[in-house]
């Protein structure tokens, strides 16, 4: 269906022709002799020949400023319209780039890596899976950031949680204000659809909420948080007299990580290793969809391009015609001379 955006701008459509009425009358001129007959012939016929172009030149004007009309009015073709049923959740992922991060206690293909390049590729498989869902990055350190407000753009907050960096947020684990900045993006969606997934290796150690502080303000705004705790049991390290065995997750707070799933109806998961990670967010992928109100739009195609063309197009050939004719005018008054 054909529609204009700004159809009241046709009603300006006869303002030439208004123009034209209204305009001061020419006075006629008193003729004169003129005693060179040759010139006066010749001025003739080119006075002959404007008059029986003028109609071409009205059109032709007339029809550029009908086309600008129309380019202005803004015409649009209005497809069929599509029904999108909006379902899923908004989902905000709280990551730990704290100092701790960069114990290297995981294992790929024999290799030791670090904590953040561990979550990097679980976590970033993850969010591509997440397809129905509107996504949110938050990290946190000392202190915590927005990193990618919620959004449908899974790509862009895969990249950025690439992007994210040991220590960029501080040494430290702020993870009630974490929690806090989760609450306060999430409050204004829907009901039953605001989920947070918080991961960390460590206790909290910075902010200025306690996670139990945060945990209630969460389930006041019926927010459920998922909680894992990260890092392995045991490592390897060498030491003065041979290599011995030490727990690097030994600040781990489970008992508290325990308490904010809880309180907010959530679930508490711990991995030890990337294939524990995985099975983690594979049964947090098993979150059922919450159905929220189906959309409706109708396709929108643009189509001013198609008058503004023809008004460009016949305002250049005016105004070659017009210069065409002003040097037929001056050679005429030369070979008249």
């Amino acid at each position: 269906m054909l529609e204009f955006q700004f159809s009241w701008l046709l009603w300006l459509a006869p303002l030439p022709l208004l123009m034209y009425w209204v305009r001061p009358k020419k006075q006629e001129e008193v003729a004169l002799r003129v005693p060179f007959f040759q010139q006066a012939m010749a001025l003739q016929e080119e006075e002959g020949r404007k008059t029986r172009i003028r109609p071409l030149r009205y059109l032709a004007l007339w029809t550029i400023w009908l086309s600008a009309l129309l380019a202005a009015a803004n015409p649009q073709w209005l497809g069929e319209p599509v029904s999108i049923q909006g379902s899923g959740r908004d989902l905000l992922l709280a990551v730990d780039i704290s100092g701790s991060m960069q114990i290297e206690d995981m294992q790929l293909q024999g290799r030791a890596i670090n904590r953040l390049t561990a979550i990097k590729l679980v976590v970033g498989n993850f969010v591509e899976g997440r397809r129905s869902d509107r996504l949110g990055l938050i990290l946190f350190g000392s202190q915590a950031y927005l990193q990618a407000p919620l959004t449908y753009d899974r790509h862009t907050v895969g990249v950025l949680l690439q992007e994210a960096q040991i220590g960029f947020a501080g040494e430290q684990t702020a993870i009630g204000d974490a929690i806090g900045l989760a609450v306060k993006r999430l409050r204004s969606r829907p009901d039953n659809s605001r989920v947070l997934v918080l991961l960390t290796d460590g206790a909290s150690t910075s902010g200025e909420l306690t996670p139990q502080r945060a945990a209630d303000l969460a389930k006041h705004e019926n927010i459920k948080i998922y909680t894992i705790g990260f890092g392995a049991d045991e490592m390897v390290v060498p030491g003065i007299f041979g290599n011995r065995r030490i727990n690097p997750s030994e600040d781990l707070d489970e008992d508290t990580m325990r308490a904010v799933a809880s309180a907010t109806g959530g679930q508490y998961f711990r991995a030890r290793n990337l294939e524990e990670l995985d099975a983690i967010h594979k049964e947090l992928d098993r979150l059922e969809p919450v159905e929220q109100d189906s959309r409706t739009f109708r396709p929108v195609r643009a189509l001013f391009f198609w008058p503004l063309s023809v008004a460009l197009i016949l305002s250049l050939l005016f105004a070659l015609a017009h210069a065409w004719q002003g040097r037929d005018t001056a050679n005429n008054g030369e070979a008249a001379r």
